[in-house]
């Protein structure tokens, strides 16, 4: 599984504007909803969800990176907004460092196995510190996709 085969082109930014964790997930959700990932009549409940998620812990794993995620009944197929913010968010990451790159990551109910192998390969492939580099230093989503396209197998 490669990052290109869940995450939704018309989702990505390299500007996200929103300086609070909730903001985040809401920015990052209506991304999806205007690329027409997602409905519009699911996106309060598809924030409910995520939200929910991150009250049961942070996914901000540490170096800059967090992977808000969860499953929705209303949700048909696994797909991934991708947003970059220059300033960073506190998101409670487990190092205590602001997080600049976001992956949000939804999936269907019954999808454990899709889910799961998403997040490990999004794990994966940020452990390269100049993969992350490089994400943070792309100056529109053009850029971003252009490094994505580089993913190794």
């Amino acid at each position: 599984m490669k990052i290109k085969d869940f995450l939704c082109e018309e989702a990505v930014t390299a500007d996200l504007k929103s300086t609070e964790k909730k903001d985040v997930i809401q920015e990052l959700v209506d991304l999806l909803v205007k690329a027409g990932a997602v409905e519009k009549k699911i996106r309060s409940k598809l924030i409910e969800v995520l939200l929910a998620r991150e009250a049961l812990g942070s996914t901000a794993i540490g170096q800059g990176i967090a992977i808000p995620h969860g499953k929705c009944e209303h949700v048909t197929e696994l797909t991934a907004a991708l947003g970059v913010s220059k300033a960073g968010v506190d998101f409670d990451s487990l190092d205590g460092e602001p997080a600049h790159i976001f992956f949000l990551l939804v999936a269907p109910i019954d999808s454990a196995g899709p889910h799961l192998k998403a997040l490990a390969r999004i794990s994966r492939l940020l452990k390269d510190k100049y993969f992350r580099d490089s994400l943070q230093s792309a100056q529109d989503a053009k850029g971003i996709l252009a490094l994505l396209q580089q993913e190794p197998e």
